[in-house]
């Protein structure tokens, strides 16, 4: 379990590292174009359930710590749902991971149609 930690407060998220490692990719793509915007997540119910929602800010610390040292294999389909959805409503909520739709296509078994021959 990697963390998200916000600011100079104790605010701290955890995350498996393959999940922080795709929030890190959206918000380092936002904050390089200087752009603000909320990241959201579920409470668990121990904590009383319900949603957090923090403002992510270019002047505002952002650390990301992993556990593991090397970087996980980034899920292009999940990232581009993400970026749509903080570009959408400025919120980039955490979530499940969407499937791969190209990792998927490498892996399905499926020929090209081949070029019917003419009969002149």
């Amino acid at each position: 379990m990697g963390k998200l930690i916000y600011g100079s407060s104790s605010r701290e998220l955890e995350l498996d590292d393959r999940m922080l490692a795709h929030v890190k990719s959206i918000a380092v793509m936002k904050l390089r174009r200087n752009e603000s915007f909320t990241i959201s997540w579920p409470r668990s119910l121990e904590t009383g359930g319900g949603r957090v929602t923090i403002w992510v800010h270019p002047s505002i610390s952002l650390q990301f710590e992993f556990d593991q040292e090397e970087r996980p294999e980034l899920n292009r389909s999940w990232l581009e749902s993400m970026m749509q959805d903080a570009n959408k409503t400025g919120d980039l909520a955490i979530g499940r991971e969407v499937p791969d739709i190209a990792e998927r296509a490498r892996h399905t078994n499926v020929s090209e149609p081949r070029p019917r021959k003419s009969s002149a």
